[in-house]
């Protein structure tokens, strides 16, 4: 379903590693342009050069600290200076925090929802309006799914996902009439660094996708005109069938897998 981008302009945020840089090596492999922005500027240059050799694309890197209030705008910017009409937007860039809330730092927990919603909400309100224009595009936003319950010990993360989840299938309703369709993906526990850097406990975490699976699925739900998608089938049951049973109860279940050991 990669394809389906072939030729035109895609923005991947958070490309430097984990889904973003499957996203971006997926969408390459379709023939896509790449704009790839990141923190780590070593790790952009690389991927974007193994990427436009490989596959014979144009592929342009921003670096970017999306913690910073000014970084959408400069992203926006830079593509406007270079003239590129970016018909796909992926709103992957990320992270979560591992712990009680009283004891992790404020200024962590509120970068976080920086970069897991305001990031996500500027950037979307900036690229959407020259795709109502042309009356074409499409939007792919990373949530989760802890974005299906309340998640005891990284309460704030599954929250920011809430916010992802819900933003996306609002949006693909309001924009679905000028042709821009808008899509959820909602992975479980990955194969990347995020759980590394988050600092989940290897008892907290479920059976692992690859990226790459998780890019796939995103895509092809996006592509398919969903406007969410839950990846690998486990998942899905999980957080559906949460539905089932009073919300206490999977919240405190939810506790007892997460809790530190030590506490």
């Amino acid at each position: 379903m990669s394809a389906e981008w072939k030729g035109k302009w895609a923005l991947v945020t958070g490309a430097s590693a984990g889904i973003g840089q499957a996203l971006a090596e997926e969408l390459a492999n379709g023939g896509s342009n790449l704009v790839l922005t990141a923190r780590r500027e070593d790790r952009l240059r690389r991927l974007a050069r193994e990427l436009s050799v490989k596959h014979r694309i144009q592929a342009e890197i921003f670096v970017a600290d999306l913690v910073q209030p000014a970084a959408p705008d400069a992203i926006f910017q830079f593509t406007q200076e270079k003239g590129f009409a970016i018909d796909l937007l992926v709103n992957n860039a990320g992270f979560g925090q591992y712990g009680a809330l009283h004891a992790t730092e404020t200024d962590r927990l509120l970068q976080m929802v920086q970069v897991n919603c305001t990031v996500v909400l500027h950037l979307t309100r900036l690229f959407v309006p020259a795709m109502v224009a042309r009356r074409s595009g499409d939007i792919l936003i990373v949530a989760s799914t802890a974005a299906f319950q309340a998640v005891p010990f990284i309460s704030t993360y599954a929250a920011t996902k809430v916010f992802d989840l819900y933003l996306a299938e609002g949006l693909a309703e309001e924009l679905q009439p000028h042709g821009i369709r808008v899509c959820a993906l909602c992975p479980g526990t990955t194969t990347s660094e995020f759980h590394e850097i988050a600092g989940h406990p290897a008892h907290s975490r479920g059976r692992e996708q690859s990226a790459e699976t998780v890019a796939r699925n995103g895509l092809k739900a996006l592509a398919a005109g969903k406007s969410y998608v839950i990846s690998g089938l486990g998942n899905y049951l999980g957080a559906h069938g949460e539905r089932l049973v009073p919300r206490r109860f999977v919240t405190r279940i939810a506790a007892k897998m997460f809790r530190p050991t030590n506490s």
